[in-house]
């Protein structure tokens, strides 16, 4: 099994790939999307569930997703389908750090993609150059609520502080106009679903090969997030405008 179906499968019980609530996913996209006809970009949109949920939200939205995942865009198309919303939806098979359209966007988002773009900084520059004119852009990353250990930092990353993600905003030209903090509730929801469902999946397949990885992925992830950064990591999303411009 390759790292984007063990990912797949362990979001199955929690669609929103981060670590957030469905109310709170619902205030964000309230920022995001002030008009209910608008073009919105998710970069990096795995199996589109925020693009799904906009589209819910705005009888009028029209929405396009951008990854390198087959699947997980195959499987968007067809929830899509499910939903009824898929005349509204466009998916691109691509890098989103490389994508390109030829009209801006009213909204962008990106969450719990900054990995993607080679970091924050990378992440808010790619963004901006879909964004329309007095466009919003709904921006996730985690950050160090506590000081790590040196295993927490080998996990995820040098992550900085909350102040310092904020500080990193303002240097790139934005202006939160929005924003949530994920509590830790949240967080923990997030871990237990991802580990649970991929565990679960696992354990309906005795003795197959697939399911003794499952498990074994489970495991290693649950021991990382317990023993590892729970105490220190953070999530952060920002609605974000340009400070100018």
């Amino acid at each position: 099994m390759n790292r984007a179906q063990i990912s797949r499968l362990a979001h199955a019980g929690h669609p929103i790939a981060a670590p957030l609530d469905d109310e709170s996913v619902r205030l964000l996209l309230d920022g995001l999307l002030p008009r209910e006809e608008a073009r919105v970009l998710d970069l990096g949109c795995g199996g589109a569930e925020w693009l799904l949920r906009a589209l819910a939200m705005r009888p009028l939205l029209r929405a396009e997703g951008v990854d390198v995942a087959a699947e997980a865009l195959d499987g968007a198309r067809d929830a899509a389908h499910a939903r009824g919303v898929r005349d509204r939806l466009l998916l691109h098979q691509a890098d989103a750090a490389a994508f390109t359209c030829a009209r801006p966007f009213d909204a962008v988002l990106s969450v719990g993609a900054t990995h993607a773009f080679g970091g924050l900084r990378a992440t808010l520059a790619a963004a901006r150059r879909h964004l329309a004119p007095g466009g919003r852009l709904l921006i996730g990353d985690g950050f160090w609520e506590h000081p790590p250990s040196a295993e927490a930092v080998g996990m995820l990353g040098d992550l900085g502080d909350l102040p310092s993600v904020l500080d990193t905003v303002a240097a790139e030209g934005w202006t939160p106009v929005g924003g949530h903090i994920s509590s830790r509730r949240e967080l923990d929801a997030y871990e237990w679903a991802w580990t649970g469902s991929l565990a679960s999946w696992a354990l309906d397949r005795p003795g197959d090969p697939d399911g003794t990885q499952a498990l074994a992925a489970a495991a290693e992830h649950r021991a990382g997030w317990l023993r590892g950064y729970r105490d220190s990591f953070g999530f952060v999303c920002l609605v974000l405008r340009p400070s100018s411009g």
